[in-house]
């Protein structure tokens, strides 16, 4: 199996009546904490594409002198982390072909059969492939179809035609813009819509304007309506002249978004395949403190305090369900990226200290309940649990708003390997014993999906699979699995 170069991402796609690449960067400073390994974009001004992108955050990638070359009134943008492998610059999205039109594309999510479509890419459709990343997989399986079909004039029925086929070749998660030179947008949805992406308008004097991207926050902060989440299967061609096609393409399909959106990823002020994350994680608090009374674990808790920031929604209704104290014990750096999603386990311990810092008052001689979103390596809740205790804390116990982590997310996570599971092949009394709390509590998984599908929507179930280890598009085998640890481990 090929050391490959996945991807867990923001995407962004505009199509405009003026200029796009200011409204492109504040969209991707909105999808920011998607991933911070890398940033691009392209756009098209009817002459031709204009790229700029490169490792790091989008105001490093991006000065005065990108922007003014980056010109048009279309175009899309992309921000990475990788879920394997290390920086590189020839990684960093949009991707780009010449043939057919001119394409560029950006993902984000995982292919589960990226060695048999890379393969087929190489040896039969005679394409080169010039990283290893799963995104110019997809760029390159479409600009095969899409050349297949026809050269006389680019039609919405061709773009159809060509993801219909697409989808019958490539399983997994994965949500996708595309600009085509001279021609239009695409956008689409892998059959079980597991990443997210969602459809948004606005009306100007000059005409209706068109945003697609991962989550409805990039909307909200340029004052575009959300008008519904891209379906499962679905694609969208946006042509020159602003009208919008749309058509389910896949043969069948089955809404089942990644949970773990919910959990930890979006921003809890996006709204994903219509249900409010925010809700959903005050849920998730209300149920995790029903566990902790049912156990009758909740007598001595002095006050609960949460691990900035994904957990602090959940905290807020641990505190309330138990009836004590919700106090802010830890303050963090602001500077520093995500450490969940920070690419090796040494950077990652050294970035925790760095992230926060505890107020001694708030743990000195108390029981103190740390909440946090999931446990997924334990490094960090590890590192937290010492701070609490230097800080003078009795007894740490400690809450996870998520079920225990179990089985590798295949999809487009940061967890590619059981290996890397604290949960994987622990019990709960285990993990709680390894990472140092005096008593450690899981939210069940019942009781997560119950919390995110709460409102009425069109979701068939979730993808659960880091929780349950099932996996929904089906092929996902033990051998698959196996591969994907020794390659990663290798």
């Amino acid at each position: 199996m090929r050391r490959r170069h996945n991807v867990m991402c923001g995407v962004v796609g505009i199509f405009s009546r003026s200029p796009v690449n200011q409204p492109l960067y504040d969209a991707l400073t909105m999808l920011q904490h998607r991933g911070q390994d890398a940033a691009g974009i392209v756009t098209c001004d009817g002459e031709g594409l204009h790229t700029r992108k490169g490792n790091g955050m989008v105001r490093d990638v991006f000065h005065t002198r990108h922007m003014r070359r980056i010109k048009g009134n279309i175009g899309i943008g992309h921000v990475r982390y990788p879920t394997a492998g290390k920086k590189k610059a020839k990684e960093a999205q949009p991707f780009y072909v010449n043939s057919p039109y001119g394409i560029c594309l950006a993902h984000n999510g995982n292919l589960v059969n990226y060695e048999e479509l890379y393969d087929m890419l190489a040896t039969t459709d005679l394409r080169h492939l010039n990283s290893k990343s799963d995104s110019e997989v997809i760029l390159n399986v479409f600009a095969h179809e899409l050349q297949k079909i026809g050269k006389h004039g680019l039609m919405a029925d061709r773009v159809f035609d060509a993801t219909t086929e697409l989808f019958k070749r490539a399983s997994g998660g994965y949500a996708v813009v595309a600009l085509i030179a001279n021609n239009g947008l695409v956008a689409f949805r892998d059959p079980y819509g597991i990443r997210p992406l969602v459809l948004g308008k606005r009306d100007r004097s000059s005409g209706v304007e068109y945003m697609i991207a991962s989550e409805s926050v990039a909307l909200d902060a340029l004052d575009f309506e959300l008008v519904r989440d891209v379906a499962p299967g679905e694609v969208i061609f946006i042509d020159n002249k602003g009208r919008l096609h749309s058509k389910i393409c896949a043969d069948e399909t089955q809404w089942s978004p990644c949970i773990f959106e919910f959990v930890y990823f979006a921003r809890p002020d996006s709204i994903i395949d219509g249900l409010s994350v925010y809700k959903a994680r005050l849920r998730m608090g209300e149920t995790l403190a029903k566990k902790i009374i049912q156990q009758n674990k909740h007598n001595d808790i002095d006050v609960v305090i949460p691990i900035p920031d994904t957990s602090r929604t959940p905290a807020v209704q641990v505190a309330h369900g138990l009836g004590v104290k919700f106090r802010e014990g830890f303050i963090k750096n602001r500077y520093i990226a995500r450490t969940f999603i920070m690419p090796g386990q040494k950077m990652r311990e050294k970035s925790v200290k760095q992230k926060l810092n505890a107020i001694e008052l708030e743990f000195k001689d108390k029981n103190v309940l740390l909440v946090d979103d999931s446990i997924v390596r334990g490094t960090t809740s590890r590192e937290i649990i010492k701070m609490a205790r230097r800080a003078g804390a009795k007894k740490v116990y400690f809450a996870s708003a998520a079920p225990p982590v179990r089985h590798p997310n295949v999809y487009g996570i940061n967890m590619p390997t059981s290996s890397e599971l604290i949960a994987s092949d622990c019990t709960e009394k285990e993990v709680e014993e390894l990472i140092g709390a005096d008593w450690l509590v899981y939210q069940d998984l019942d009781a997560l999906i119950e919390s995110v599908k709460y409102e009425t929507s069109d979701i068939n179930t979730f993808d659960t699979s880091c929780f349950s280890g099932d996996y929904v598009t089906g092929d996902v085998t033990d051998k698959f699995l196996k591969q994907l640890s020794d390659k990663n481990n290798g």
